[in-house]
């Protein structure tokens, strides 16, 4: 919250009083509901910055109504926007699984060392899902995300192994994630609608 008055206390002398307010009002609440949303902390911080600039941008408009739900409104839009502009091209990108039903964050279950029945239950779960799914996948997609991603070979050092380009090593990377997400998002559904 301090990031969130540092940022007010910037957009005070243009805005007014009534931003800080706001941001003093929401600003915790905001931030929960868009880490629950995104993959790390500091994207969390850069869509609450994105939000409080909108906010600075429709004040001088206007008043809002509504402010809580604008508020709301915009952070689950800038966070839409976030993932359009970034699609899955990593493990990483594969952990977080979003539906109507809220998120699920693979990689909080699978780095918790406690020894609770119900996260060993969904990690080993997830790694039976991963695994069957990259059995599905076409050998050439298969061996270009396990070299990628588990073998940290870049795109580069594969194009010299094989003598494929680099874009078709992309490509191939690309099918294989799309698929890998689609049936971790089957997982994720059979998880939620316990």
């Amino acid at each position: 919250m301090d990031k969130s008055v540092a940022i007010a206390a910037q957009m005070a002398p243009l805005a007014g009083p009534s931003i800080v307010s706001v941001i003093n009002r929401f600003g915790d609440r905001l931030l929960g509901f868009i880490r629950r949303r995104v993959r790390n902390e500091a994207d969390a911080e850069d869509v609450l910055q994105d939000v409080w600039q909108q906010l600075t941008l429709a004040a001088d408009n206007g008043p809002i109504e509504e402010i809580g739900s604008w508020l709301f409104t915009v952070a689950r839009n800038k966070i839409t926007d976030r993932y359009r502009k970034k699609k899955p091209e990593s493990l990483e990108d594969l952990l977080i699984l979003e539906d109507e039903h809220g998120v699920l964050n693979f990689s909080n279950i699978l780095l918790d060392d406690s020894n609770n029945p119900e996260t060993a239950h969904l990690r080993s779960l997830f790694w039976k899902m991963l695994d069957e799914a990259l059995d599905e996948l076409p050998e050439e997609q298969r061996a270009v995300f396990v070299w990628n991603e588990l073998g940290n070979i870049s795109f580069k050092e594969m194009s010299a192994l094989t003598g494929e380009k680099v874009n078709t090593l992309i490509s191939r990377k690309r099918y294989a994630v799309l698929h890998l997400r689609d049936r971790l998002q089957t997982l994720y559904r059979e998880i939620t609608q316990r």
